[in-house]
């Protein structure tokens, strides 16, 4: 495998720091001390082509694949990962779901909207006692005939009061398990029967908007139902398979902004008349979050490369996500040493990255179910798909 950058791919690496550093990094602390969304960022986005990854050119896609959208990721979650739930919850959740299970009718209507930023994306999976085990999640939506009937309430849902549009996992059939799940399309500004409330109280991701979703006799048109009725477990794992991508990419670039910013202070901060960066135990420091990064950075490439090739990659999946966020939450903690007391100061940004760190920890599959997955496909438990 050959990870050497093509001249397009260095010339989409540059367009999407320009961008961040131009549109995203004057607003971080201002957004962070306002927990505040900046919808029109999306938007910019989407002019800029950067919402575009592994979608058809004929609904708005870019052309380009998964390798491409890594790289613009990266560079966009470095200045601020709060950002990087964009891709996931426009692109390669909603959008990439519906291209691969929808109608035609339904990839006209929503996807173009979708890769434009014209409209803000979400997925609804997780409910207050339904996170890993997705299986026994309660909220149900009931075949009327001529319409569903949803009844239940989601939880910790990304963009889930700002969205326009966004997919809804539901039991369709009582005690049916991952037999008895469908996914829904839901029209978040014209259905009755939703209430959506903000959380505000988070450790982190203060930019990135948070949501209850509760559904009362909320009415979905017949057309709503992605995918196969009760297939909505096998919809579920094929884009989770797609959205850890945005964990995964999102953790190792905030791993790479830790070591960017503990090298720069090091190298500034004096002690005793020198740098503190000629100091072995800080060098030390350095050097384990050189190796965890570097080591994330190339399994995040292999993954993305196996997707491109449409090779088998839920474990490789997995393991990108996984050393990412450990490289992540290490970096920080090593950031937040090195810079000392300062470290604990709101004035720099350990703390910030601390907070977002621990999030991928838990979103989009907790740190223990991708060390089942990386194992049981090891093992040969599960097949690698």
């Amino acid at each position: 495998m050959d990870f050497a950058l093509t001249d397009e791919q260095k010339m989409i690496q540059d367009m999407a720091r320009k961008f961040a550093e131009k549109e995203i990094a004057p607003y971080v602390e201002e957004d962070e001390d306002n927990h505040y969304y900046r919808r029109e960022i999306l938007t910019k986005m989407g002019d800029e082509g950067l919402l575009g990854w592994n979608l058809p050119e004929e609904y708005g896609g870019n052309g380009m694949g998964w390798m491409e959208g890594v790289l613009a990721l990266y560079e966009i979650s470095k200045v601020h990962t709060s950002w990087r739930l964009s891709v996931s919850g426009n692109v390669w959740g909603p959008a990439m779901t519906i291209n691969e299970w929808g109608t035609e009718e339904q990839k006209q209507k929503y996807i173009p909207g979708l890769l434009s930023g014209r409209s803000v994306g979400s997925f609804a999976l997780t409910e207050a006692n339904t996170g890993s085990d997705v299986a026994s999640m309660k909220t149900f939506a009931e075949d009327k005939g001529d319409h569903w009937l949803v009844n239940g309430t989601k939880m910790w849902i990304s963009g889930g009061h700002t969205c326009d549009v966004g997919l809804l996992y539901a039991a369709t059939e009582k005690g049916g398990g991952t037999k008895g799940l469908s996914c829904f399309i839901v029209d978040y500004n014209n259905t009755p029967g939703i209430t959506r409330i903000p959380i505000l109280k988070k450790v982190g991701m203060w930019p990135a908007p948070t949501s209850e979703l509760v559904f009362e006799n909320a009415v979905l048109p017949k057309e709503a139902l992605l995918g196969p009725k009760n297939k909505g477990f096998l919809v579920c794992m094929w884009m989770l398979n797609n959205t850890r991508m945005g964990c995964a990419t999102g953790s190792v670039a905030l791993s790479a902004a830790c070591l960017e910013g503990a090298c720069k202070y090091a190298m500034e901060r004096t002690q005793f008349g020198v740098p503190i960066g000629t100091y072995q135990m800080i060098q030390q420091q350095i050097a384990d979050m050189k190796l965890e990064d570097e080591g994330a950075l190339y399994m995040l490439y292999h993954a993305a490369w196996l997707k491109d090739n449409k090779l088998p990659n839920q474990q490789a999946t997995s393991m990108a996500k996984l050393a990412g966020c450990n490289a992540a939450v290490h970096g920080a903690n090593m950031a937040m040493k090195i810079y000392g007391a300062f470290g604990y100061s709101t004035e720099y940004p350990c703390g910030r990255w601390l907070r977002d760190a621990k999030q991928f920890e838990t979103l989009e599959g907790t740190s223990n179910i991708h060390n089942q997955i990386v194992a049981k496909i090891e093992l040969g438990i599960q097949p690698n798909r």
